[in-house]
């Protein structure tokens, strides 16, 4: 594609080709961003035709170059560059000097970074989110706490926007980075208008609706992987600290230690979010009164049931039902 004669480009988005990266985002990114272009064309009143210019930048070696570009023979004017997601999960991921360098470089000279889920660790590697807050898929988050201590991960928000950086959150946030830079540089009206084409939802806030409690079963402790499996069997009951901690034969003190080491939880944060596991799949799958599941899930007062909820998820109970319900 050449430059039209009335044509503005309003920036240049750089997509990152590195390896394992998921490719439907870079094409999915590609095509929202070629229709983006289309709608703002419609728009009344438009002078000049506002469009956004897209580029794919491979890994090669030890060099990152352009393979592909909507507007060929252009000299290169990149304004954003996005690390897609990545198809494996972090720990496979190999380092990327060559990607963070380039990254690095572009910032430098005013670039705006963006990242989407697992591309949250190609960007860490450049060091610009150390003390920043940034997001990543849910799955990932204690990962990329672990690897880059210095990065404020903050995983209930879908997409965070520093301005000179955005970070995305799950693996399909691509869809809500896009759509937030349509906004940002075309209006929020096209971007509107690029969602309802696309039947997809403007972006999404938060992430947290979408997480899962996964629990830690592999630590090595016996004696809390005891009471966790207790507090999964029993997760109507009302056992205390000291309840809980005659059941794995410790001190409450040594107790409440070792199981925060061990799963990375509170004995009553971790039964919360048992007790909030079992109340979503229930809201799911059935169509029982949400006063019922609140008590069947151990919580005599309806109403901290649903502050609790809300804590966890994001939503209240209805709203959650209403989303996500088969039943």
């Amino acid at each position: 594609m050449t430059k039209k004669p009335n044509e503005m480009v309003v920036a240049e988005i750089a997509l990152l080709i590195y390896p394992d990266c998921q490719l439907a985002a870079i094409y999915g990114l590609t095509d929202l961003f070629t229709i983006a272009s289309q709608w703002a064309a419609r728009e009344p009143d438009q002078k000049r035709l506002r469009s956004i210019r897209v580029s794919h930048w491979r890994m090669q070696d030890d060099d990152v170059a352009c393979v592909w570009d909507s507007h060929a023979g252009e000299p290169h004017q990149i304004t954003h560059a996005i690390a897609p997601p990545s198809l494996i999960v972090p720990e496979k991921m190999q380092a990327m000097p060559a990607a963070s360098q380039w990254m690095s470089s572009l910032h430098a000279q005013g670039v705006t970074l963006g990242s989407v889920c697992a591309g949250a660790f190609v960007l860490a590697e450049t060091g610009l989110i150390n003390h920043r807050r940034a997001t990543t898929h849910w799955a990932f988050a204690e990962t990329l706490a672990h690897r880059f201590p210095d990065v404020r991960v903050a995983t209930e928000k879908m997409v965070i926007d520093d301005g000179d950086i955005m970070t995305a959150g799950g693996i399909l946030a691509w869809t809500d980075l896009g759509l937030t830079l349509v906004a940002k540089l075309l209006g929020p009206g096209v971007m509107l208008a690029t969602a309802r084409f696309l039947l997809i939802e403007p972006p999404r806030l938060e992430q947290r609706a979408y997480s899962m409690f996964i629990p830690k079963f592999d630590h090595g402790d016996a004696e809390i992987l005891r009471v966790q499996h207790h507090m999964h069997a029993h997760v109507e009951g009302n056992e205390g600290i000291p309840e809980l901690a005659a059941r794995a034969g410790l001190a409450e003190r040594t107790f409440m230690r070792r199981f925060a080491k061990a799963t990375g939880l509170r004995p009553t944060e971790y039964l919360q979010h048992i007790r909030i596991m079992k109340a979503r799949d229930a809201l799911e799958l059935t169509n029982r009164p949400i006063d019922q599941i609140a008590w069947s899930v151990g919580y005599s007062d309806p109403a901290a049931f649903r502050k609790t909820f809300h804590k966890i998820t994001g939503l209240l109970p209805a709203a959650y039902r209403q989303r996500f319900g088969v039943a």
